[in-house]
């Protein structure tokens, strides 16, 4: 075992303070990674405040994570020292279940290792994540970055990339499709990319005239206000598929109204309890309402392929990790364009 430095919380309440973790020594088809950058994603934010219940502390969050093969176990032949690799949400999962067969492993019917705060088999307890110097991670759970892309602005591909990608590839959304990606944040600024870059026709759904210009910037042909009655009317029964990246429980009627006959909307937002919905909306038009989870390995991979050939990154911001705490409270309050990353030299030099 190695101790590394890391950045965690002991309990809910806490900060993220400077602390030792250990990582497993290299087995055969283990890959050893230096942390170059890592994405700050709200479930980082999540897991650290135990929102959703269930951490264990101390935790070290990040699973958006970029970094150079430092060393390969003996039996790893699709990756070499010096490789520029990414580790998404995962880091394990059971390979047997039929999720698994399928290449769908963040839904893996045994259920899949998080990349922190998922069970250790290694070395027991939990795993801890990218807020630290290095990784070891089975090479069936790492990824090839292209080197043609922008490392820093990658990391947050591995997570915000992933989910709003998963599904547009998904439901097979394709080029001339009227794409609304509802919500302009982390994950719909990308997917109002990703839609772009696929040929769609996009519309940025939100409820701010403010951001109209910034839609824009991204790659949205047009933006539609929602809380304009007359401009929602315009638009009914005219949208091929809805993004829904709002993280918060919401009312879902008037969306669903914006799509037309067999209409898909998909949720990759808000994992709560939502407003009521009227099943007039999806019967009487044969629309469909469903939600998304990351992606797997094999489809990761795809999406930063994809990446590489259309130039696609996320829009960042970079910290150093002595300021993670403060960038922790300007997520909470939106004011990030659009994704935190952290510069992992900030640590490795304390």
């Amino acid at each position: 075992m190695t101790k590394v430095k890391a950045y965690g919380a002991q309990d809910s309440k806490s900060d993220l303070t400077q602390l030792t973790i250990e990582r497993r020594d290299v087995q055969p088809n283990d890959v050893k990674i230096d942390i170059l950058y890592c994405g700050v994603c709200h479930s980082d934010i999540h897991t650290a405040h135990n929102d959703w219940g269930g951490t264990k502390y101390p935790t070290v969050p990040g699973h958006e994570i970029i970094g150079k093969v430092l060393e390969v176990g003996k039996d790893v032949t699709t990756f070499s020292v010096g490789d520029l690799v990414g580790v998404g949400c995962l880091v394990d999962s059971c390979r047997v279940c039929d999720s698994c067969k399928d290449d769908l492993e963040q839904y893996c019917e045994n259920g899949m290792v998080g990349t922190y705060n998922g069970k250790d088999k290694h070395l027991g307890g939990h795993t801890f994540g990218g807020y630290s110097e290095t990784i070891v991670v089975d090479k069936d759970f790492v990824l090839s970055i292209p080197e043609n892309i922008d490392a820093k602005a990658a990391a947050p591909l591995l997570c915000a990339g992933i989910t709003t990608w998963s599904p547009l590839s998904h439901w097979k959304v394709k080029k001339g499709d009227k794409v609304g990606v509802i919500g302009l944040g982390g994950l719909g600024h990308m997917g109002i990319k990703f839609a772009n870059a696929l040929g769609c026709h996009v519309v940025m759904v939100t409820t701010s005239e403010s951001k109209r210009a910034d839609a824009k910037a991204l790659g949205a042909h047009e933006v539609l206000i929602s809380k304009n009655e007359d401009e929602m009317k315009a638009n009914a029964r005219s949208f091929d598929f809805l993004l829904n990246t709002v993280p918060v429980k919401h009312d879902l009627n008037p969306y669903l109204g914006l799509l037309r006959r067999d209409g898909t909307m998909c949720m990759v937002g808000a994992i709560e309890p939502l407003e009521s919905m009227h099943g007039g909306q999806l019967i009487l038009n044969r629309r469909r309402l469903v939600g998304s989870l990351i992606g797997g390995i094999k489809e990761t991979q795809e999406m930063l392929d994809f990446c590489g050939e259309h130039n696609v990154v996320s829009d960042i911001e970079m910290i150093d990790m002595q300021n993670i705490n403060t960038a922790y409270d300007r997520v909470m309050k939106s004011d990030v364009k659009y994704r935190f990353v952290i510069d992992m030299k900030s640590l490795k030099d304390t």
